[in-house]
């Protein structure tokens, strides 16, 4: 379910093909309710009163000025789970301050050792605090919270924090630091940061790129097994002060072979190896085909549902809906009546719209 705006919704809604492409809301229904009404909050509450579940992503304070927050909600359905979704959180000095999620991963201490040797970090994409951090989080928090109410018959508040997240994210890393490994100075080399010749990407002689893992001392040796003669300059694995001669040295080895010729020499070999595929290459790559990581209808492809449950596998069974598509279905489904619907039509407070 979607609670919307006050805008009507056939100016909201993408045409279906482009829908096709909003893959983060695929499988789901969708109603349009005007939530500065009066009787679309009425509405919200009347579902939240048989739901089990209900997730917001509102700057903190706006749900309660709505008249839609967790003491209101709870005292309506005690047994309801609460999921609340911000980049700094519901309280604290930043709390009601703009953001994304770089700046999030940024205060949370996850940018700052991301990237290569030397230089600034490097921005993940998005992943780190909106969806590592921040989604995948709730979601994860959503299921405790709700398996924990089937027990108890009480629901409660699922605060979700990007911040929170990212950080978690980090604590092994955390506590690496505290060691003093993967520390950020002079004198240190990191591993994991392209410090090492050994845990790297690496452009071939097509241009493409392949990455090398090989950390442990086995992986290491099936390394310099498959390197054949030019093994010899890489024996002492942790001889940090050689790191960048050695990382040179390799650097311009794999430049010698393209990326399929390297790929025929360190699949299979246990040398912690994968070729950088690009994402117009992703799909069609041996494994993900095996595994049908991706689907393709022959109008787009997408990555396949994730993660994958043995009695109740998942599937693609719909597109985005367009906002309201399904209002009249899902009100009817919990207890409105064609009476109750057409007045809340009439009054602004609903909004329906066609597939």
């Amino acid at each position: 379910m979607s609670f919307g705006s006050s805008a009507p919704a056939a100016a909201c809604s993408p045409p279906r093909t482009t829908r096709k492409l909003d893959f983060l809301n695929r499988n789901k229904r969708c109603i349009g309710i005007n939530l500065k009404h009066p009787d679309g909050v009425d509405t919200v509450l009347t579902l939240v009163a048989s739901a089990h579940a209900l997730l917001e992503g509102n700057r903190p304070g706006v749900m309660e000025r709505l008249g839609l927050g967790p003491d209101v909600c709870l005292d309506r359905n005690p047994a309801l789970v609460y999921g609340r979704m911000t980049g700094w959180g519901q309280e604290g000095p930043m709390a009601r301050e703009a953001g994304h999620d770089i700046n999030y991963i940024a205060l949370s201490g996850a940018l700052h050792p991301i990237g290569r040797a030397g230089e600034k970090p490097a921005i993940p994409l998005n992943l780190v605090g909106d969806f590592g951090g921040g989604g995948l989080m709730l979601a994860y928090g959503m299921v405790c919270a709700l398996l924990e109410a089937k027990n108890s018959g009480a629901g409660q508040v699922v605060d979700a924090a990007m911040i929170d997240g990212a950080a978690t994210l980090m604590a092994s890393t955390f506590a690496a630091n505290q060691v003093g490994f993967l520390v950020r100075r002079a004198r240190h080399q990191p591993v994991l940061d392209s410090g090492s010749h050994f845990y790297e990407v690496y452009e071939t002689a097509d241009g493409k790129y392949i990455s090398l893992g090989s950390i442990e001392p086995q992986f290491y040796a099936a390394l310099l097994d498959k390197l054949g003669e030019d093994a010899q300059h890489f024996e002492n694995q942790f001889d940090m002060a050689n790191w960048p001669q050695m990382k040179e040295r390799m650097a311009g080895i794999i430049r010698g072979r393209t990326r399929d010729e390297w790929d025929a020499v360190f699949t299979g070999a246990n040398v912690c190896y994968a070729p950088v595929l690009s994402m117009g290459e992703v799909r069609h790559h041996p494994h993900h085909r095996a595994r049908g990581t991706f689907i393709d209808d022959g109008e787009v492809w997408q990555p396949a549902p994730a993660p994958r449950f043995s009695r109740t596998p998942g599937e693609v069974r719909s597109c985005a809906a367009a906002i309201g598509e399904h209002t009249e279905t899902v009100l009817r489904e919990f207890g409105f009546s064609d009476e109750q619907i057409a007045a809340r039509l009439e009054s602004g407070a609903i909004h329906v719209q066609s597939a």
